[in-house]
């Protein structure tokens, strides 16, 4: 069940009714959590038995972690947790890039090894729900909090719908309180949720499957033939459409909780308006970022053991934050180089840059070159293949004469170069502040608009990209 479609509406809308109407938080929580699986089956029912184990799994752990009298039974069943939980992961999402990559390593010493195929169906959201149980043992483990004892509370917390399957990856410390404080739909949040929602719609019915998809497939699909126009067009598009696609889910999934009564964390901050790698990061997939920092590099050590660890730690950390996006070395390169950013940045402001490099003009000019290097960057997220990468860059700065672009191709640069403007303008503004600042009439009128072209959009429906993830 996505965002996007009519089941959605109907489902939403039926949540929204029936919970309203239920007396007791106890009720409404019961029916939330109901509501939130049958959310997560419409996809592949079996799959919500993994759910639940995982669920249950980890919240009797936590319980273990916080009797335990000894910091060795503590690790140890910290420890357990992360190989359970890590194990999974690696058998739905990693089999067979490991069972590959064995293989050629076992070929490099000349044994030949053929290793069957495991037609494993990765469940969705798998890497998104283990991310918050695993941050929940964590902070047990590091006494943040004490657990709940109430199963339904952490069910609820994990598997809350609209953030279930594609985030914002949230903490129990972001939820706790929302979870165990009564609360229903209020008139302003209801409102402002349904803008929100529209909103989020459009930058993906209308924006990434409409303008920017058509053109990033034509081009991708078909790397061999294209010209260095095709493939500039086709690189920006995907940079257009990877934006739109998962910053519009994660306001949908914003405005969908907000009706509800609960705030979930911003996830995207005018990303493609950062001034350097360190901003790009603090502004895309913020959830994700900060999970990545909080219980993966400062648990590396982060920068607190001398400069040389400080860089293998910031790499380790994006290698890794690669791999979890997908299996495959595409994915780890892109980690890398983003890696390799944050580290020649980091060394750059230490030691090479004077203090007025603050100058707006130099800011702006920075800004711009981190927009051009995490564009190209892109194209390692996008390409199935280290071989088609490679032919990427090679279209990209080949001295190709083919730079005619057809209509589509036009109006998808045009419409980054917009979207790109906008969020420059509004680079300090968090969306839901600029929403509610807005006259209710201009609001509406404009959100009318948005809505008519999510219903006219003649785009095909593709699903979510981070729904792979």
């Amino acid at each position: 069940m996505q965002f996007d479609t009519f089941t959605f509406i109907i489902f939403f809308v039926l949540v929204l009714a029936v919970y309203n109407g239920l007396r007791t938080w106890n009720a409404r929580k019961n029916f939330l959590l109901l509501a939130s699986y049958a959310f997560y089956s419409a996809w592949n029912p079996p799959f919500l038995l993994l759910l639940l184990g995982s669920t249950t799994l980890d919240w009797w752990i936590a319980q273990r972690i916080a009797a335990a009298q000894k910091p060795r039974q503590r690790k140890r069943w910290i420890t357990l947790t992360l190989l359970i939980n890590l194990g999974v992961l690696a058998c739905f999402k990693y089999n067979r890039f490991l069972l590959d990559n064995f293989a050629a390593l076992l070929g490099a010493f000349g044994v030949h090894y053929t290793p069957a195929r495991l037609d494993v169906v990765l469940p969705i959201g798998i890497s998104f729900y283990t991310f918050h149980s695993l941050s929940y043992c964590i902070d047990i483990y590091r006494g943040r909090f004490a657990p709940t004892r109430s199963w339904r509370d952490y069910a609820l917390y994990v598997a809350f719908f609209p953030q279930l399957v594609a985030g914002p990856i949230t903490r129990f410390t972001q939820m706790r309180e929302q979870i165990e404080t009564a609360r229903g739909s209020m008139r302003d949040g209801i409102g402002l949720g349904c803008a929100l929602l529209i909103l989020g719609l459009f930058e993906k019915s209308v924006l990434a499957d409409s303008v920017f998809a058509p053109v990033a497939d034509a081009f991708f699909n078909a790397v061999k033939d294209a010209g260095s126009g095709a493939a500039w067009s086709g690189v920006v598009a995907f940079s257009g459409q990877i934006f739109c696609d998962f910053a519009g889910y994660s306001t949908c999934a914003i405005g969908t909780a907000l009706a509800l009564g609960f705030v979930l964390p911003t996830n995207f901050r005018n990303p493609y308006a950062a001034i350097g790698f360190s901003d790009f990061w603090h502004r895309w997939h913020i959830s994700l970022s900060s999970w990545l920092r909080d219980y993966l590099y400062i648990s590396l050590g982060g920068n607190r053991r001398g400069a040389a660890r400080t860089y293998v730690n910031l790499m380790l950390t994006m290698l890794i934050g690669g791999l979890w996006h997908g299996a495959a070395w595409t994915f780890v390169i892109w980690g890398g180089l983003h890696g390799l950013y944050l580290a020649g940045e980091r060394f750059a402001r230490e030691h090479l840059w004077p203090q007025r490099w603050r100058a707006p003009p130099l800011q702006f000019g920075y800004g711009l070159l981190t927009l051009f290097l995490v564009t190209l960057t892109w194209v390692w997220f996008r390409a199935p293949d280290f071989a088609t990468g490679c032919g990427v860059f090679h279209k990209l700065f080949s001295a190709s004469p083919a730079w005619t672009l057809d209509a589509a191709q036009k109006l998808s640069l045009l419409v980054f170069a917009a979207v790109v403007a906008i969020q420059w303008l509004f680079r300090g503004t968090d969306i839901k502040a600029f929403c509610v600042r807005v006259p209710a009439p201009l609001l509406g009128f404009a959100l009318g608009i948005l809505l008519a072209l999510i219903v006219l959009s003649p785009g095909d429906n593709h699903a979510f990209i981070y729904f792979q993830f």
